[in-house]
């Protein structure tokens, strides 16, 4: 799970020094015009519109990267991930919370999957969530239809193969069968009173001209979304946007993307469909579900963030990422990855002594985002041979230590000398610069006795980490640890 600031490292990080995060790293974007309605209630994009981010450029009148929702899949997509076993407990957990995020819409699994499925979605469509509509993915088969209009959820989900390695190797239909029975099964769920959505699967792989048909027919008959999905990961950005873009020609209603990240797109995937005209984004937290998952919650929000940073902050609750993050990676018994995008260990910390110094003077030369807009802390690491002595001095200040640029470049100095034989804890380095701090006030040590001062070390400290010869007190070097001063 993610490490909060007053938590150890189990992984023997050094310890940090956090600094202030209400610095922002991005200026004030401008204020975005909301996007009209067309009479059938779909979202159309605006006539113009820019980029609102740091690096704004003109954008064409198609993007949506200011006007999109997520369609949250942890409980559809996240289920086919290869730990997953939530109980309806858990299920109900992670809805709430959310929920309380803001996301759109939650996506469950078919209700025709097994009896506890349907009773799982009947259970969570009970819940009376306050922002978030409930949806279920199915096949498109009316037996499948008829459970899920049974379930109370706000919408369905339709899905069926396009490509030809589907039509052959999974329902073998050929494009006239699916074309007749997606009409049947999206007038039954729309007479139902509630949202269709009707999707190809491995769209990247299938024809243009059978995509374009099929998406242009049931357009006509009102669904409110026609998915595109990159079922195996295959699609790069340019091939998003070019498919998008063409559909985009061809259909009024919305356009939600679901893409795979087997080959590291998925989010690059999600940023061009927008870019393109797409509506609609499927996430999952972690990125979790099959093989290499989807697009990752956390990832979309980072990326989205830079292109309209108050658009997000507007309508997420984005420090509730963490939380639910740790509810996903407790329940499927991973830990959230050290380079997770916002909530990582390390996203926020900087250890370079160049980079130290840029961040303390202004940490938009190192950062693209704000860690406090997250309930996140920024960090900079000290107890290395990297160190710098503008980082060191931070510290120095930090304790109140009265010393000056001579001094703290002197003090860097040992702090470096030690770190080559191993990392220094903050503790160790706090010391470090207690013990220089007062044998200069107190006359019993000069800038440059390095001598002197490893003898002080070694009468004040003699158990901690400071002499290159010395372990920890058990014999091995002392624990390093993160912790926020």
């Amino acid at each position: 799970m993610c490490p909060t600031p007053d938590e150890t490292n189990a992984n023997g990080k050094e310890e940090m020094v956090a600094i202030d995060t209400q610095q922002p790293s991005l200026p004030p974007p401008q204020q975005t015009q909301p996007n009209g309605k067309a009479e059938n209630g779909h979202s159309h994009p605006p006539a113009v519109k820019s980029h609102k981010g740091v690096y704004g450029r003109a954008s064409d009148f198609l993007s949506n990267t200011s006007n999109w929702k997520i369609i949250e899949s942890t409980l559809r997509e996240g289920e086919q991930f290869a730990n997953a076993f939530f109980t309806l407990e858990t299920k109900m957990k992670i809805a709430r919370a959310l929920d309380d995020f803001g996301v759109e819409y939650i996506e469950l699994t078919s209700p025709a999957a097994s009896p506890e499925s349907r009773a799982h979605c009947e259970a969570i469509c009970k819940m009376g969530l306050k922002r978030t509509k409930i949806l279920t993915h199915i096949r498109c088969h009316m037996d499948d239809a008829r459970i899920a209009v049974e379930t109370g959820v706000d919408g369905v989900d339709v899905v069926i193969g396009t490509s030809s390695f589907l039509r052959e190797h999974s329902h073998g239909k050929d494009m006239t069968w699916i074309t007749k029975t997606a009409i049947e099964v999206i007038e039954f769920v729309k007479s139902k009173g509630i949202e269709i959505r009707f999707s190809s699967e491995d769209s990247f792989r299938s024809e243009l001209v059978d995509l374009l048909s099929i998406y242009r027919t049931v357009d006509k008959i009102g669904v409110n979304r026609v998915g595109v999905a990159d079922t195996v990961g295959c699609a790069d950005p340019r091939q998003v946007y070019d498919l998008v873009r063409t559909l985009r020609g061809v259909v009024s209603c919305d356009i939600e993307t679901h893409f795979h990240n087997d080959t590291g797109c998925a989010i690059a995937n999600a940023y061009a469909a927008l870019e393109a005209g797409a509506t609609h984004i499927d996430t999952s937290v972690l990125g979790i579900g099959e093989r290499n998952g989807i697009t990752p919650l956390g990832g979309l929000i980072a990326r989205m963030m830079v292109a309209d940073p108050e658009y997000v902050k507007s309508k997420y609750n984005l420090h509730m990422l963490r939380e639910i993050e740790n509810i996903v990676a407790e329940a499927v018994e991973i830990s959230v990855p050290f380079n997770n995008y916002i909530t990582g260990f390390c996203a926020f910390t900087h250890k370079a002594g160049i980079h130290a110094k840029a961040i303390l003077a202004n940490p938009s030369t190192y950062e693209i985002l704000n860690p406090a807009d997250f309930g996140m802390t920024r960090y900079v690491s000290i107890g290395h041979r990297l160190t710098g002595w503008n980082a060191v001095k931070s510290r120095v200040e930090q304790l109140n230590l009265q010393m000056t640029d001579e001094q703290v470049k002197d003090a860097t100095a040992k702090i470096k000398e030690l770190a080559d034989v191993r990392t220094q804890s903050m503790d160790s380095v706090d010391m470090i610069l207690r013990i220089y701090h007062n044998a200069v006030q107190s006359g019993d040590l000069q800038v440059g006795q390095s001598a002197k001062l490893d003898s002080l070390l070694e009468k004040h400290m003699p158990s901690r980490d400071v002499s290159p010869t010395r372990d920890g007190a058990n014999g091995t070097p002392a624990k390093k640890q993160k912790t926020a001063a």
